[in-house]
């Protein structure tokens, strides 16, 4: 099981972070250490200064596949669900300035809770979904899946070309604008539409 991560696939985010827009997807790897399950506690590991949160939705893989055409994409995917890929900004700047790979800076043990998934069924359209991101009962992030450059099934078709999926693999989908730092003492509560998915301490 691996989880493939899509970066700067919103504009707005793309913006804040002062990157250019991507005409392909922008993909990296985080192992399966890197997953936090049934809201547990987030600890704030020692290397880093400047943990940020990015919420995204996340597909869960059901069925085997390589160079998927986009047209058939949605076959292999039948449930979603809210992820945060928590990046370690500081060791990130690093890393871009000095053009090495960002690994330490996104794949670190706990660095992606996952919520449970549901059925993609329960969505009439997968290109207009709300989810959104609180911090201590402030809105934080606030998105819509209408908002991706490249949507669920370019994703998949795109990947796949590349990296073979695998039954369980999840692909986070990329984050809005709002991503920020998180404190020892904070909450983070995220929600698909109006369900309550994700509620969890930062330690």
């Amino acid at each position: 099981m691996k989880i493939i991560a899509i970066g700067r696939n919103y504009i707005e985010h793309a913006k804040e972070l002062n990157n250019p827009v991507p005409k392909e997807p922008i993909f990296f790897l985080k192992p399966e250490t890197a997953i936090l399950r049934k809201n547990k506690p987030f600890y704030i590991p020692e290397f880093s200064n400047e943990i940020h949160y990015e919420l995204e939705v996340v597909l869960r893989i059901d069925k085997i596949g390589k160079h998927v055409d986009k047209k058939f994409a949605h076959r292999y995917y039948s449930e979603i669900g809210l992820g945060i890929d928590f990046t370690a900004r500081d060791l990130q700047s690093k890393c871009k300035k000095n053009g090495h790979p960002w690994e330490i800076a996104k794949a670190f043990d706990n660095s992606a809770p996952i919520s449970d998934f549901v059925s993609k069924n329960n969505f009439p359209d997968l290109q207009n979904i709300n989810f959104s991101l609180t911090k201590n009962e402030t809105v934080v992030q606030d998105g819509n899946t209408k908002h991706m450059i490249f949507d669920f099934d370019e994703i998949i078709a795109y990947v796949s070309k590349f990296v073979s999926l695998k039954i369980g693999d999840m692909i986070f989908t990329g984050t809005p604008a709002g991503v920020g730092k998180v404190e020892i003492g904070d909450r983070l509560t995220a929600f698909l539409e109006d369900k309550k998915l994700m509620d969890f301490e930062i330690k």
